[in-house]
């Protein structure tokens, strides 16, 4: 095993932020990082880089599974005839260093991302109209909420910037969202419910144009109209809520136009505005 103190600085600070070092090892880096600024921004930039990377990681871990590798696995045949038995091999004792354990980790995460991805693509995928029969059949399209969901949470953590054209413009909202959506609508007053109209956007949901009305309340919070032509059956189940962590979303249809009001999911009313809001659209 190399000697400690000949390991380049970044291995030696990256060993003291995996709890690798000797308490001796630690107390002289611990001086070293005091004294010396230059190994104080290089122990601070790993350790950012550390945080960010399990952050990172933790978001990734809370992603649902993508549905069509759910298909793709569920669609694999096994094997026939067992598979011949290899050949007794003496066992190994293998002891990885909590370094090795954590290198093997990250391998392992990036494998996995990769074969998860081929195997997306793979020639097991449905095809686009085996695609839309699934849509259709369960009468809500899941890529659509996903990207509704996600654009959702961009223009919460965006306060400043919440729409493209502002409320005071009613006319070009109008205009535009029905000439790019291809959809006719009336934006709904819902300033009894507690909520003010502060503009629209145009956005891709499951890459078709898709109309976004925003609406906030005194306390902050938003609201938010998606609407997009769509195929679903008539005996579709109108407003539906689904919890998306932190984000509720309520989905119904009519006259061949799909719609759904996102909100906060600790909202309660969410279905009643829901429900105003398709008598007014």
């Amino acid at each position: 095993m190399p000697d400690f103190k000949k390991l380049p600085l970044d291995a030696q600070l990256t060993a003291l932020l995996d709890g690798e070092t000797t308490p001796e090892e630690k107390h002289e880096l611990e001086e070293r990082i005091a004294s010396d600024e230059g190994a104080r921004r290089l122990y601070d930039k790993l350790r950012h880089g550390a945080d960010f990377g399990r952050r990172r990681l933790d978001d990734v871990l809370k992603e649902p599974v993508p549905l069509a590798l759910v298909r793709s696995i569920k669609s694999v045949q096994p094997p026939k005839a067992p598979l011949a038995p290899r050949a007794t091999r003496p066992a190994l004792k293998f002891a990885p260093s909590g370094r090795k354990s954590l290198a093997a980790a990250i391998l392992l995460f990036v494998a996995g991302c990769g074969i998860g991805y081929l195997v997306g693509i793979g020639p097991g995928d449905p095809t686009p109209s085996d695609d839309q029969h699934i849509a259709d059949d369960s009468g809500r399209s899941k890529d659509w909420l996903a990207d509704i969901a996600g654009y959702q949470r961009m223009i919460i953590r965006q306060p400043r910037h919440l729409v493209e054209v502002p409320a005071s413009q009613a006319e070009e909202i109008s205009s535009w969202l029905t000439s790019t959506v291809g959809v006719a609508f009336r934006v709904p007053d819902l300033s009894n419910d507690g909520w003010t109209f502060q503009g629209a956007r145009v956005v891709l949901g499951d890459g078709k144009p898709t109309g976004q009305l925003v609406y906030s309340s005194a306390d902050g919070d938003l609201i938010t109209i998606y609407f997009r032509k769509d195929t679903q059956q008539p005996e579709t189940e109108d407003f539906k809520e689904t919890i998306k962590d932190e984000i509720g979303l309520v989905t119904w249809h009519n006259a061949g136009t799909a719609y759904v009001l996102v909100g906060p999911s600790a909202e309660a009313s969410l279905s009643q505005i829901a429900m105003e809001i398709a008598a007014t659209i």
